[in-house]
């Protein structure tokens, strides 16, 4: 009896449900507002930079609104295509459940309200962005240079261990 209980803390770990990590993480590459950029010469006549007007920052290419599935949550999420052409899906404001096994999934499933949407994220192509870093806060997961993040069009907070999306948010470009 004893090993059958402390199997089945194990597996389903119910501490964590009162714990909860704040992680708070600075996009990569942002730009610090500065009195001007290095590497660039003020007009004198202007003021203004004399080097072309590309993105010198990180850029969001989609975002959503979480979703709440088999836990309350909240947030936002972006897809962020940074100034070296790298992609990252930032989790801003999150709020969730702490649980076992968390995980950060770019996937191609419809976010879908409610019980019809727990458990579709893994039926299609999903691509695992690793461990959820806490179930509140801002933080960032890098896209592995393969990943073409054109063919994704959902994020969840995938709960590994039950095959369950805590939370979910649908993509749309910005």
């Amino acid at each position: 009896m004893g090993v059958v209980a402390a199997a089945g803390l194990y597996w389903f770990q119910p501490w964590k449900l009162w714990q909860d990590r704040t992680v708070t993480e600075s996009l990569p590459g942002a730009v610090v507002e500065a009195s001007s950029t290095p590497g660039t010469k003020p007009d004198a006549n202007t003021g203004a930079s004399s080097s072309p007007s590309a993105p010198s920052g990180p850029v969001t290419v989609a975002s959503g609104g979480l979703i709440s599935h088999e836990h309350p949550t909240t947030g936002t999420v972006k897809l962020v295509r940074l100034a070296d052409g790298t992609h990252v899906v930032r989790l801003e404001q999150l709020n969730t459940s702490n649980g076992p096994d968390l995980r950060v999934w770019l996937t191609d499933a419809p976010v879908k309200e409610g019980r019809a949407g727990w458990h579709v994220f893994d039926d299609g192509a999903y691509v695992s962005l690793g461990k959820l870093k806490g179930n509140k806060g801002s933080q960032n997961y890098p896209l592995p240079d393969d990943v073409d993040p054109s063919r994704y069009t959902s994020v969840t907070v995938w709960c590994d261990r039950f095959d369950v999306s805590f939370g979910a948010a649908a993509l749309t470009a910005t």
